[in-house]
């Protein structure tokens, strides 16, 4: 009975682990390709977000599109101090394409929040121009 009780103790812990890996909120740094591209797919866990954030200078600009299985709140956002600036913010798309145009040289972030409770897809393109 020891041996039983100590094993499913043992899969108990390794389920539990694995779920709050796989509930746990994702942030990548983005790796330009040669070509100025960045592109990622991934899953939003329900009541999680993701994120991919990168140092960009001022004066450039960088063109987005995202597709989402569900409806997800987004936003391109950096910090200045304790305040965040937001350049875009949306609530509730599943898709959106628009041209971010830096005026100083900062962390930017896109931000995907999923406030459902099912996980969604997501597929992103970013090209430096």
């Amino acid at each position: 009975m020891r041996k039983t009780c100590k094993t499913w103790h043992l899969l108990t812990t390794a389920l539990v682990l694995a779920a709050a890996a796989a509930a746990r909120a994702e942030v990548i740094d983005i790796s330009w390709s040669g070509a100025g591209r960045f592109m990622h797919k991934t899953t939003v866990a329900p009541g999680k977000f993701v994120e991919l954030c990168g140092k960009l200078p001022a004066g450039l600009k960088v063109r987005w599109d995202f597709d989402a299985g569900l409806p997800l709140d987004f936003n391109v956002h950096y910090h200045v101090g304790k305040e965040v600036a937001f350049p875009f913010k949306l609530s509730a798309v599943s898709n959106a394409r628009d041209t971010l145009a830096t005026k100083t040289a900062q962390d930017y972030c896109w931000m995907w929040s999923n406030k459902s409770a099912a996980p969604a897809s997501l597929s992103v393109n970013l090209q430096r121009g």
